[in-house]
């Protein structure tokens, strides 16, 4: 199964900094935290979503052992 780590606001807003995950394909995962954290979801069209330190926004099979980084847009200069 994934693992999962989020990252700043994406902390926040899935209540956790890190989880394992079920699902087999980012396309999946995408769609659970949409329902399962709704203010995660509003934000993720501007997060970058690391798979396996790749930056990816296409639907891609996920193992036992992927690590998957979500990154929200981080502010400041």
């Amino acid at each position: 199964m994934p693992r999962v780590r989020y990252f700043a606001a994406a902390v926040e807003f899935a209540g956790r900094a890190e989880e394992v995950r079920a699902e087999t394909d980012l396309d999946d995962l995408r769609a659970a935290w949409a329902r399962e954290y709704p203010a995660l979801g509003r934000i993720l069209p501007r997060c970058a979503v690391l798979v396996d330190g790749r930056r990816t926004d296409t639907s891609t099979v996920l193992g036992d052992d992927t690590l998957v980084d979500v990154l929200p847009p981080f502010a400041g200069g």
